[in-house]
């Protein structure tokens, strides 16, 4: 497999993986589209692996490419002895093979890579017929302040934007706004704490 050099610059990972109510809330939208093949992209230090790992499925392909997180990934995998579940250290793009998948996750991930329309296309060429691509982002481009810039987001999203990457072979079955809470602390930072961390 060939690696690439990226190294993530945030520092929120560890908090964030601290947020057991948001995460099982997520958990409950997204397992009815987790089965067979499962590839999770940008898995980080492996906090959504382990939340998401108690459903049906086959297989489970976390990607990393920070090495050290991938490290930690490995490690918790490891750890907590996830079964069917193999770590690889690279991106989409450095994925070797031709496994296709049932579902394919960006979880927190799409909007810390620069070229999120490529990326959805390498991603749906991987993607199963019927299978599932679940995109969970920051929403409001409007929003967008040095807390994101600080953690390495390109971009927030808003539907135009989400649509604006889908191919016209590609159906949206859902999308929502999550989370209200989230949009106010946003809001605050940006107009009031204006705060990189």
């Amino acid at each position: 497999m060939k690696m690439t050099n990226f190294t993530y610059i945030g520092t929120e990972l560890e908090l964030f993986s601290q947020a057991l109510n948001w995460k099982n809330y997520l958990k409950n939208l997204i397992v009815p589209y987790l089965h067979g093949m499962v590839l999770e992209v940008g898995a980080g230090i492996g906090a959504n692996t382990l939340l998401l790992t108690n459903c049906d499925y086959q297989k489970w392909l976390c990607l990393e490419p920070d090495s050290q997180l991938f490290q930690q990934l490995r490690s918790s995998i490891e750890l907590h002895n996830v079964p069917r579940c193999v770590a690889l250290q690279g991106t989409l793009g450095t994925l070797e093979g031709q496994d296709h998948f049932d579902s394919i996750l960006y979880l927190d991930v799409l909007e810390h890579i620069e070229d999120d329309y490529t990326e959805i296309r390498q991603a749906f060429q991987r993607l199963k017929v019927g299978g599932h691509l679940i995109i969970i982002g920051p929403a409001h481009q409007w929003l967008f302040t040095p807390f994101d810039s600080a953690i390495g987001h390109y971009r927030r999203y808003n539907r135009k934007m989400l649509q604006a990457l889908l191919s016209e072979d590609m159906t949206v079955v859902d999308f929502r706004y999550l989370d209200c809470v989230g949009l106010l602390a946003s809001l605050a930072n940006k107009l009031i704490l204006k705060q990189s961390q």
